[in-house]
Order: C-alpha cells, then structure tokens, then sequence
C-alpha cells in the first residue's frame, strides 16, 4: 500500500499556504478512504456525498477551497486522487 502525504507547505514559497498541521480535515479525509473500501469507493465515484455525510457521523472540517477541489477532481484510484489533490493544493 502506498503511503499518502500531503507536502503542501513550502518554505520557499512566500505565498499563502495551510502548513501540513492545518489540513487536519484532509488527512481525516484521506485516512477514511484508506481504512474503508465503502468510503474510498464514495469518495471516488460521487465526492460531493462522501462529503456530505462525512465518516463515521463526524463531517470533515475542509476550506471552501478544499471541498471544491476534492468535488471537482476525477481520479480512478486514491493514490490518482491524492497525487491531484496535492497539485492542486500547491497552487493556491
């Protein structure tokens, strides 16, 4: 199993960026989908539910711009959709 982390702070960079400390909703996110193939599969195939209804009754604490990036990003696995979602956060 590949091992998912999400280095989207950089010291070089002097724009704005959450250090890895505060993305805490996407790292609950992620480990959801690692720990169970029901979620994994939701959040795949239909982002907007699996986020909705959250995991295990607890919503996931996202930035506007989180959500909307796990909404609108289309992967076939969650090793795809991780790799995606780290590009994406390293742009904004």
């Amino acid at each position: 199993m590949a091992m998912l982390t999400f280095d989207a702070y950089s010291a070089s960079s002097p724009g704005f960026r959450k250090p890895p400390a505060e993305r805490g909703g996407l790292h609950r996110l992620f480990a959801a989908a690692i720990v169970n193939d029901q979620f994994r599969k939701t959040l795949l195939r239909e982002p907007e539910r699996a986020l909705a209804n959250g995991y295990l009754g607890q919503p996931f604490t996202l930035s506007d711009q989180e959500k909307a990036i796990i909404k609108t990003i289309r992967a076939e696995n969650l090793t795809d959709l991780a790799q995606k979602v780290n590009q994406a956060l390293k742009s904004i």
